[in-house]
């Protein structure tokens, strides 16, 4: 136990990963609608404050986790040599790759390999679209393909920082 040293650390108050979502009628039971929306709206609110609170130091928390798990490779000598030969070799790949990237028939696959990508997003943009349209006429959230296989409509949403410059 005397070779066993703390470095650094933290106690951290872990929030539940599911909480209860609270409804209309737990707000306001008799059923009048705003005074039970509103608060609603600031228990959602505060709730997704702090999980993107809980985001972020779980985030930097993990990246000092990889950095110490890092450093246990870059300090170790066997290791650091290894690498070295390995790095010689991969400049040795790299240049063999140029040189066979560089052939005409070669250079006329990637280019085709980038519209076929491009024309896949294009498509899967459409079908979003169309998906999400379907779904409002119909209110379905599922589809049946061609194949007869059916398959579930999901939607996603995703929070993004804004860009300071607005």
């Amino acid at each position: 136990m005397d070779d066993e040293k703390v470095l650094d650390a933290e106690v951290v108050d872990e929030a539940p990963l599911s909480q209860d979502f609270p409804t209309l009628d737990d707000a306001n039971p008799d059923g009048s609608g705003t005074v039970g929306e509103a608060a609603i709206l600031i228990n959602l609110s505060e709730m997704i404050k702090n999980y993107i609170q809980s985001i972020d130091k779980i985030r930097i928390e993990k990246k000092k986790i990889q950095e110490m798990f890092e450093d246990s490779f870059v300090n170790n000598p066997v290791y650091r040599e290894n690498a070295e030969k390995a790095k010689e070799a991969m400049k040795v790949k790299a240049t063999t790759r140029q040189q066979i990237a560089s052939q005409p028939s070669v250079i006329a696959l990637g280019q085709k390999i980038k519209d076929t990508g491009r024309d896949l997003r294009e498509r899967q943009i459409a079908l979003s679209d169309y998906l999400l349209e379907y779904q409002r006429l119909t209110g379905a959230n599922e589809f049946e393909d061609a194949e007869g296989q059916i398959r579930e409509i999901i939607n996603s949403a995703k929070l993004i920082k804004r860009s300071a410059k607005k």
